[in-house]
């Protein structure tokens, strides 16, 4: 009785584990956007930030990739080491530049909001590059095209529609004002961010699906994770260098330009890869994005709270039909994944019902 308690019990632990990961993974992700905008707000420069970022990143993982994956790490290869570096590129350098960017124009809130999209846009690009199927008469297909569908409206609906604002919380702990509130009257702004915010939501969705291909074929998540955060510490550094040469914009001290770093290279940036690539691995990226949109319900709650941001009417009804979809298409991947897994296990009761046994007089 015991054992068959501990098994269902590690059954049910094996099943959960992939979702409370990716929900965790939002939570961590929510402090992203508000420890970077912070730092902005104290002066950092985006595309050093982003360097300290993934410098740290790497520092941390390496240690535990060292000495976890000593005997499991694969050989490098000439087409992973590229798969790496085109991995270094997309996410830390395009994906958080032009995102930072963005979030400088708008909020931290409004940028969590509009990259809601990258389920979206996963989606499209898995479906095209055939890494997920789609059959149109199957209940769980249509669930998780319909899903991709409501989920991109509602994106685009707190993109053009800001409605009325209002403050979520008022609090005399306010860490910092947000000293370009100028830039959400300014329609053109506005606009201006939400494009630079969608081009890092692209890039980040392009992340995802060639993550998920490399490893695959470098099953290492720690090592891998580690040399991404390499890779893209030096290409971020050539970009920073090239744009701003004053010494004082990497100036660094007791304050968020140390602790926004620090946060987003350990957590957001070393953890979230090393968390994305367990996951992937069996429930592929789509699942992965598709809980994306908890983290801009954190991030609107504790913007509100921590940052003094506003929230509009538009991201409010937008973050209701974004969760709808998002809900359709974990239901759809919920589907996949049974199936897969009821489908597996038939095939081994089958060949296990096939085996030859030999009785002991035929010895």
């Amino acid at each position: 009785m015991e054992n068959f308690c501990g098994a269902s019990f590690g059954k049910m632990m094996n099943t959960a584990r992939p979702y409370l990961l990716t929900v965790g993974l939002q939570f961590g992700m929510a402090g992203t956007y508000l420890f970077t905008m912070a730092s902005l707000n104290h002066g950092m420069n985006r595309l050093v930030f982003i360097v300290y970022r993934n410098a740290i990143a790497a520092l941390s993982l390496a240690p535990f990739a060292l000495i976890f994956e000593r005997k499991v790490r694969p050989k490098m290869t000439i087409s992973v080491f590229f798969q790496i570096v085109a991995l270094g590129f997309l996410e830390p350098v395009i994906d958080q530049g032009f995102t930072f960017l963005g979030m400088q124009y708008t909020s931290a809130s409004f940028a969590s909001a509009v990259m809601n999209a990258v389920p979206s846009v996963t989606f499209v690009l898995a479906v095209l590059l055939r890494i997920e199927r789609i059959k149109i008469k199957e209940i769980r297909s249509q669930a998780k095209l319909l899903g991709t569908l409501v989920t991109f409206a509602g994106a685009m609906l707190m993109t053009l529609y800001k409605g009325p604002a209002f403050n979520l919380f008022h609090s005399s702990n306010t860490m910092h004002q947000n000293a370009q509130s100028h830039s959400l009257d300014s329609h053109k702004n506005w606009i201006t961010g939400t494009l630079f915010i969608f081009l890092g939501c692209i890039a980040w969705s392009c992340f995802y699906i060639l993550q998920s291909i490399t490893v695959r074929r470098y099953p290492a998540e720690l090592s891998l994770s580690s040399l991404i955060c390499l890779a893209g510490t030096f290409e971020s550094a050539v970009v920073a260098l090239i744009s701003d040469h004053r010494p004082q914009a990497w100036a660094i001290g007791w304050n968020y330009t140390l602790y926004g770093p620090l946060y987003t290279g350990i957590v957001s940036s070393g953890i979230a890869y090393y968390i994305q690539a367990l996951v992937m691995q069996s429930r592929g990226p789509v699942f992965v994005t598709s809980f994306n949109p908890l983290c801009m319900i954190i991030v609107a709650a504790l913007g509100s709270f921590l940052l003094g941001e506003q929230l509009h009417l538009g991201s409010i009804i937008g973050g209701i039909i974004i969760a709808v979809g998002l809900y359709s298409v974990v239901w759809g991947k919920g589907k996949d994944y049974t199936d897969l897994t009821t489908s597996s296990t038939t095939i081994k009761e089958t060949e296990t019902q096939q085996l030859p046994i030999t009785s002991p007089t035929e010895k």
